[in-house]
């Protein structure tokens, strides 16, 4: 009589595995680990080890390091990923780099980000890393599966992931005389990952922890606008003011809600969305709103 079958269902990615490996084989958590969840709801993501492999077809990646983290790609012949320039590490000669323009390169040059990516083909090794301590996020995405993800996070993906970008409607402007300077809290465009046909892995670079939440429908909460890593399509985003109040009331209350206000991003589900612990403070000088994105809300 043979032995049942086993199966693990792994708690970060939900790919199934025969847990035989210590690690999942699509995105190298750490198996057997039960999620660890706040009592607000946030999942953190499961740790992984030193050395973690990862499976890729004929290819396979190692993730190496835990402060600083190195994503280490060995490309089979056939193979490739893409990347964005800063973030390449080292290479052997036998790997091919060329430049893979980017769709709608020049309306996004003028926001400051880069007109091109770069695409290495094997055979070979060869390795990425972020200059900023953090965790290194491996998600395979399926097909037909997409995830929005803040500017400046991507660190590299396999050929079958899709990229793209759109703006994401979050902005506000400030007046100062004659001068209007207008605030990208989320930053203009937000990159866009697909599966069209066959499964494909993301490497996403986050600083400090990272957590997870699953969003019921209509279900909202407020982050720090730089906290945000990725989310779900279907999960919407709203620009959101608070001007607390003074104690006192009348003109000197209102001067200080003016002077004092949180800046916040609302997310609204369905849909799942991920913060990382350590983020950059939102440039805001509290100087007055003079427009904003249909998509704000400001309360007193």
């Amino acid at each position: 009589m043979q032995p049942a079958a086993r199966s693990y269902t792994c708690n970060w990615c939900g790919t199934v595995s025969d847990g035989v490996s210590l690690t999942c084989p699509a995105c190298g958590a750490t198996i057997n680990i039960a999620a660890i969840v706040t009592p607000t709801g946030w999942t953190e993501v499961p740790g992984r080890k030193d050395m973690t492999h990862i499976q890729l077809g004929k290819s396979s990646m190692q993730i190496e390091g835990l402060y600083v983290p190195v994503a280490d790609f060995n490309l089979a012949a056939e193979d490739s990923v893409y990347f964005t320039h800063h973030v390449l590490l080292w290479k052997e000669n036998s790997v091919n780099i060329t430049m893979m323009p980017m769709k709608g390169g020049w309306k996004r040059a003028f926001s400051g980000m880069p007109i091109f990516m770069t695409q290495a083909k094997g055979p070979g090794h060869i390795a990425f890393s972020r200059d900023n301590p953090g965790e290194l996020l491996a998600i395979p995405i399926q097909p037909g599966h997409a995830l929005d993800v803040r500017e400046h996070m991507f660190l590299a993906a396999t050929s079958h992931v899709a990229y793209d970008f759109f703006n994401t409607n979050i902005w506000f402007s400030t007046k100062n005389g004659d001068d209007t300077e207008y605030h990208y809290p989320i930053g203009n465009f937000m990159d866009r990952f697909t599966a069209p046909q066959q499964p494909g892995l993301l490497l996403i670079h986050a600083s400090g922890n990272v957590y997870v939440r699953q969003l019921a429908p209509g279900q909202s909460i407020l982050i720090k606008p730089t906290a945000l890593i990725f989310k779900d399509p279907s999960v919407s985003m709203q620009l959101h003011f608070e001007h607390p109040a003074s104690g006192g009331g009348g003109f000197f209350s209102m001067l200080t809600s003016f002077a004092l206000r949180y800046l916040w991003l609302r997310i609204t589900g369905p849909g799942r969305v991920a913060i990382q612990s350590a983020f950059e403070p939102v440039e805001d000088s509290g100087a007055s709103i003079y427009g904003h994105s249909p998509a704000t809300d400001q309360r007193w």
